[in-house]
């Protein structure tokens, strides 16, 4: 790669993080007004036109409330936990395809932060990584509920994590690639893309394993039913308890950026990435209007990453709305759901998926 498409694609990677924490911020202005309206209330509406300044404003209070620290807390390791969850969940989104590729003259700048052949593994690896960011804060406030929130959320997604593992692996069966770039390609026809094709999306292949992946990753951002490391009725805010400030803030951003990675992965593996209906229909339309070669490919790629992002904002409402319509699970049932549950299913996903891959029912 030479050093001027590397000064891109490191251009690419600081927009994929610029644009993950701006989504973070404004998804907690959007959980407020979800749940005004579901609750058939006014929302915030104070802070600019429509309340649209209120996740600044809260920004600036996080920035500004006292820094407190808990008697016999390891200050060193209270202050790097939640600087790891947000890490991790930045680091996350760095190989997502937002779009496939630009180009200006010889010059090709890839919508992808890092384009690596094992995008899904490095993923996983990642997220696996975030858990240990809520492990060490709520082992380092020295508080009972803190570390109970820790124990839980650790033992949470360890659990789930195998059956989202379980469920990924019949996607990947039938894509060959651990690359998610290959994994969007793959569920399109090149020349020939129309509304009926849409049923090339893995989601319409791959049901049970959808479902299955996405409680997984209900349980795996701590969302609601599944938001047992925090809940306030057993833990008093379980392993934050003990945080305020900006450091509790990096945990709640974390959460959202979380959220916005899974469902961006969602999109991916399931809804054909930045794959929309018409659109090679599109670029013909484009083409024959006059424009340059480029310009015709760089609007046709452009469209492809607003359809992304309407898939992202449409799970991102999801999320929000489970949340403020189903009731917290137990914590046995959380463990009797993922454990007895969704790993038998996810096997019998693998073994259903083997059968038709042999008999080329699904390709």
């Amino acid at each position: 790669m030479s050093l001027e498409s590397l000064g891109w694609q490191g251009l690419v990677v600081l927009v994929v993080f610029g644009v993950s924490l701006l989504i973070a911020t404004y998804c907690t202005y959007a959980e407020r007004v979800i749940a005004a309206f579901l609750q058939d209330r006014v929302g915030p509406d104070r802070a600019g036109p429509f309340g649209l300044a209120q996740p600044l404003a809260d920004a600036v209070k996080l920035f500004t409330k006292e820094e407190f620290f808990p008697s016999g807390a390891n200050k060193a390791l209270f202050i790097f936990g939640p600087c790891l969850a947000m890490i991790t969940a930045l680091m996350s989104s760095a190989v997502i395809p937002f779009g496939n590729f630009l180009k200006f003259g010889d010059t090709v700048v890839h919508l992808q932060g890092i384009e690596i052949n094992v995008g899904m593994l490095y993923i996983f690896g990642i997220v696996s990584l975030g858990v240990y960011g809520i492990m060490i804060g709520g082992w380092a406030s020295n508080n009972k509920f803190s570390l109970l929130g820790a124990i839980r959320a650790a033992s949470q997604n360890i659990s789930y994590e195998l059956a989202m593992g379980l469920a990924l692996i019949a996607v990947l069966m039938m894509s060959g690639s651990l690359s998610l770039r290959d994994i969007t390609l793959q569920q399109t026809h090149a020349g020939g893309w129309h509304l009926s094709d849409i049923f090339t999306w893995n989601v319409f292949k791959q049901p049970l394993g959808f479902v299955i992946f996405i409680v997984c990753a209900f349980a795996e951002t701590n969302r609601t039913p599944f938001d047992l490391p925090e809940c306030e009725t057993e833990l008093v805010g379980g392993y934050h308890t003990e945080y305020s400030s900006m450091k509790m803030g990096l945990y709640l951003f974390a959460e959202y950026v979380n959220v916005f990675v899974a469902t961006a992965v969602m999109s991916v593996l399931y809804f054909g990435g930045f794959n929309y209906p018409f659109q090679y229909e599109f670029l013909d339309f484009l083409n024959k209007a006059g424009l340059s070669a480029d310009w015709a490919h760089n609007l046709f790629v452009l469209m492809g990453v607003v359809a992304m992002f309407m898939k992202i904002f449409t799970g991102i409402f999801f999320f929000m709305w489970v949340r403020w319509t189903l009731p917290r699970f137990r914590y046995d049932q959380l463990m009797r759901l993922g454990w007895t549950i969704l790993i038998p299913l996810a096997i019998f996903n693998i073994l259903l998926t083997g059968g038709l891959i042999t008999f080329h029912v699904i390709q």
